[in-house]
């Protein structure tokens, strides 16, 4: 009698997974898998991988299905209610062109990369958690321009995005990050993307972006973010896998792992500086201050996670007492500066209200009263007088983030801080001892950046003048950049709420 004993869950996951390789006999495996040994990274036995999604494809597949139903599901009832309407303020809708803008191509990016480490792995175990997760980042992309493109139908600066992608300044410090990582070895790329950004700082970018969302009644982004939490806090589960299986297997991993740690790290707080930014001034409801979110997600639990760590002979990363320190600076610092350059931005800017100016001061009692208050003030005395500043000189960028140099001293925040390095007879320039350390550990890489305000200077973003400049972005002067007051998306909310003004051409 033919008895066939069926498969349990663990033993149908490993036939799917483990069960598809093979060693090769024709060529050698080094050759075929040849970028997983040139970082210096010592793997023993791929077999110690433990498997972090233990999903199979066809239980990934109907588990995918089902949230995809429902997300779509109220995503129509969204536009279908004019959802849109019932968000706080039309100023709202500018968080969601920055997070547009800046996140959406990335997790495109993370899908072509992590089904690249998919292939080039030689552990089964880790080349189909990279390939779930491929598919996992296709899907946010692709979900989150669905989610958006209701506000595409009636607020400007959402059409453009792709394009505006690899050019508009601002636009340069998510996508440097990202190039960054996709061009370092395989290891790197998954620590500084499933580690150092999905588990450490992942937190710092979707709580408080959805919670933002759901306090401001944009229930579409909301559902889009539940949707996608599940997806990442597998996410976040590869990651601690990756430093776990790599601190595990040789001792010479460990002191490697740690300098990505250092690296990516910094690199991460000063991408988030622009999330930041969107939670203390781009909300019309706040949930929280960008400082008491840093205390929550990285001093408190991102330092329960770097004790447990400690085992392994990791410590926390280079400089996080720096960011500590700058947490209550670099949102307001980072707000002047899009103030000041809001001529060249996809994204209205504005002046708080006395309110909002109020929260802040609460917020931030050691420095906002007495440094960046007075500054707002009279900015918007300046623009009710009819002298509305844009700044149409272009500042010095970080070689390693490519921020503007906005930054303060960490010990002086009335003074801009200012960094150098000489590679090759030629002087680079840096915000931080952070980003001047990356590049002084990778100059050969670094001196390479496309940094946008040395381009517009050669002439090689459409032109010498502003208006070249914004023709080449695709930004219409006056509709999609510029102050909030007076624009045409204020203009069309006014009227729509029943202000008496008639709608505005987009």
């Amino acid at each position: 009698m033919d008895v066939r004993k069926k498969l349990n869950l663990k033993e149908k996951y490993a036939l799917m997974t483990r069960g598809l390789g093979w060693q090769t006999t024709y060529q050698p495996m080094d050759e075929v898998f040849p970028y997983d040994k040139y970082e210096g990274i010592v793997i023993h036995d791929w077999d110690k991988w433990e498997d972090p999604f233990r999903m199979t494809m066809d239980a990934y597949w109907k588990y995918q299905a089902e949230k995809e139903r429902k997300l779509y599901a109220i995503i129509d009832s969204f536009a279908q209610n004019n959802g849109h309407m019932n968000v706080s303020d039309a100023r709202y809708i500018n968080t969601l062109k920055l997070f547009l803008t800046a996140v959406t191509p990335l997790e495109y990016s993370a899908h072509r990369n992590y089904a690249h480490l998919g292939r080039h792995f030689r552990g089964v175990g880790a080349r189909v958690a990279c390939q779930m997760q491929s598919i996992d980042e296709l899907r946010h992309c692709q979900t989150q321009v669905h989610t958006l493109s209701l506000y595409n139908k009636y607020f400007n600066g959402f059409s453009e995005w792709p394009h505006m992608h690899d050019r508009v300044w601002y636009l340069s410090v998510p996508k440097s990050y990202f190039e960054d990582a996709a061009t370092a070895g395989p290891f790197e790329f998954i620590t500084a993307i499933s580690f150092s950004f999905e588990y450490v700082l992942t937190n710092l970018l979707f709580m408080p972006f959805m919670s933002g969302a759901a306090y401001n009644g944009d229930m579409a982004t909301v559902t889009f973010g539940f949707s996608a939490q599940s997806d990442e806090s597998r996410h976040m589960t590869l990651g601690l896998e990756v430093i776990k299986f790599l601190c595990e297997q040789d001792p010479v991993n460990v002191p490697i792992v740690q300098r990505w740690l250092d690296k990516w790290f910094w690199r991460g707080f000063r991408l988030l500086t622009l999330v930041g930014m969107m939670m203390d001034y781009m909300l019309p409801k706040r949930v929280m201050s960008w400082s008491e979110a840093w205390k929550i997600y990285f001093e408190d639990a991102g330092g329960a996670l770097f004790q447990d760590l400690e085992r392994y002979g990791l410590r926390m990363p280079k400089y996080h007492e720096i960011a500590t320190q700058t947490k209550d600076r670099i949102t307001h610092e980072a707000w002047g500066t899009f103030y000041n350059y809001a001529g060249a931005a996809d994204f209205h800017t504005w002046v708080p209200s006395d309110e909002e100016l109020d929260w802040l001061s609460a917020k931030y009692p050691e420095h906002f009263e007495r440094l960046y208050r007075p500054r707002l003030e009279y900015w918007r005395e300046q623009q009710q007088a009819g002298k509305r500043f844009y700044n149409t000189n272009l500042p010095m960028l970080c070689q390693t983030c490519q921020i503007p140099l906005t930054f303060s001293e960490p010990d002086d925040p009335t003074k801009i801080a200012h960094r150098e390095s000489t590679y090759h007879g030629m002087k680079f320039h840096f915000c931080s001892d952070g980003c001047k350390d990356i590049f002084d550990g990778e100059p050969e890489k670094y001196v390479q950046a496309w940094l946008p305000v040395h381009q517009i200077y050669q002439g090689n973003c459409g032109g010498a003048t502003l208006d070249d400049v914004l023709e080449y972005y695709h930004i219409r002067n006056g509709h999609e950049n510029l102050d909030f007051a007076g624009s045409p998306d204020e203009r069309n909310w006014n009227a729509w709420k029943g202000a008496g003004q008639e709608q505005v051409e987009s």
